[in-house]
């Protein structure tokens, strides 16, 4: 949903289900959006809103859209009646709209595919409400209380299977919201550049461990636009890469986007490492921590070097990565807020000390690649294929070393399979 609203050049965040009221005003929402997982609003401690939300949406005159368990909720919440269905709901389905809605008016049909996904249905709605579409089988799937601009469907219009669900979206957000559009890449990039040369200050320096990937990639390409040469990226190759990597992300970076990076070739010392293990988790270990090892060492060289310590770290970590998940009830757990933790740089140890710098961690990975093909970073890497963080190790069954041949076999295969796709 938040995806398909920054489509619309409009800016959407996501926030988790128990955020207090004060968090949620001070962002001085244009729309309210409110949609969750495949919990009941039924049972104990399903996710809610914040006490106050309503009244201060209708205070500021802030439109509400709920979608799927949002409308469940907003019926729930306002005094209304969810059932658990008789038949669970799932795939496309025909749905009758109310052309007199905002959500409908100026469309061409009354009828139109959508993409169902719920167990539970709204029996009563609350005082105001109306009912604006049906199912086929005569189930409430969008309402709305037009004096109090709050709208609810049931059915997902972000997905592509809705045949006409962004239309609705737009509609809530122009219509009725009446949001700008003043969200696109330009203004991301130069909020990023002008956010990095205030948090990195006219004197430190930065360092960016690149992968290969499209992340760091696009990461380092804007710290290097802020920062210029006091950014120093390195690039491991341990041995365990694509077909002809090393050349290939020497070539882009120094040639195409003319970043300094140091190239450290660590492959004879890391399958030395891998020599005998078989676990494909110990492998992930084993790279891990020779990584850490490896960028230690460079760390410190490059302090040497400059006579003081970089202060900062540069990551590609991207929105999905650390968007506050919400766990279902009863499961013990609250809402956390969660990294993957192959994007902290191969689990660099605090007690170096580094200040992250994560100038992506708003953005959707289509996003990033706009933002790379904006700053000039070539489109042929910028479609790169995704590679798996531990490299070839996890695609080659048992020791990696045990057959002389069988990583160049794995790099062969997959440069073959990767043209084809081309």
């Amino acid at each position: 949903i938040a995806r398909r609203v920054r489509e619309q050049s409009v800016y959407s965040m996501i926030v988790p289900g128990d955020s207090t009221l004060e968090r949620v005003t001070s962002y001085k929402p244009r729309l309210v959006v409110l949609s969750g997982g495949p919990n009941s609003v039924m049972a104990e401690g399903a996710p809610t809103v914040p006490d106050g939300l309503f009244e201060y949406c209708a205070s500021e005159q802030v439109p509400v859209l709920g979608i799927c368990y949002g409308l469940q909720l907003i019926v729930h919440s306002l005094g209304g009646e969810v059932v658990a269905g008789e038949t669970r709901e799932y795939g496309r389905m025909e749905v009758t709209t109310d052309p007199k809605s905002l959500l409908y008016h100026d469309e061409h049909s009354d009828k139109q595919m959508v993409w169902m996904s719920h167990g539970d249905v709204a029996k009563t709605l609350p005082d105001g409400f109306r009912v604006v579409g049906r199912s086929s089988t005569g189930a409430v799937v969008a309402i709305e209380h037009a004096e109090r601009r709050i709208y609810g469907l049931q059915y997902h219009p972000e997905v592509m299977h809705s045949e006409r669900g962004v239309e609705t979206l737009r509609r809530a957000l122009f219509d009725i919201a009446k949001c700008d559009r003043s969200w696109d890449m330009q203004s991301a990039l130069d909020s990023q550049l002008a956010a990095i040369r205030t948090k990195i200050g006219n004197t430190k320096h930065a360092v960016c461990a690149l992968s290969g990937g499209v992340d760091s990639a696009v990461a380092a390409t804007l710290v290097h636009k802020a920062i210029g040469d006091r950014l120093h990226c390195v690039f491991v190759d341990n041995g365990l890469l694509r077909y002809k990597e090393q050349e290939r992300v020497r070539q882009m970076f120094k040639e195409h986007l003319h970043l300094p990076v140091t190239i450290i070739d660590a492959s004879e010392r890391q399958l030395a490492k891998l020599k005998g293990v078989s676990d494909p988790e110990k492998k992930r270990k084993a790279i891990g921590a020779e990584f850490i090892a490896i960028f230690q060492e460079f760390a410190e060289k490059l302090e040497r070097d400059l006579g003081h310590k970089a202060e900062f770290l540069v990551q590609g970590t991207l929105y999905p990565d650390v968007i506050e998940s919400c766990p279902p009830p009863g499961s013990g757990q609250k809402h956390s807020h969660v990294i993957k933790s192959h994007h902290n740089v191969g689990g660099l140890p605090e007690k170096l000390g580094f200040d992250l710098v994560e100038p992506l961690r708003w953005l959707f990975k289509d996003e990033v690649r706009k933002l790379g093909l904006l700053m000039g970073v070539p489109e042929v890497f910028i479609k790169r294929h995704p590679f798996p963080g531990p490299g070839l190790a996890v695609r080659c069954l048992g020791d990696v070393t045990a057959e002389p041949r069988a990583l160049d076999v794995l790099r062969d295969v997959d440069e073959i399979f990767i043209n084809a796709l081309r």
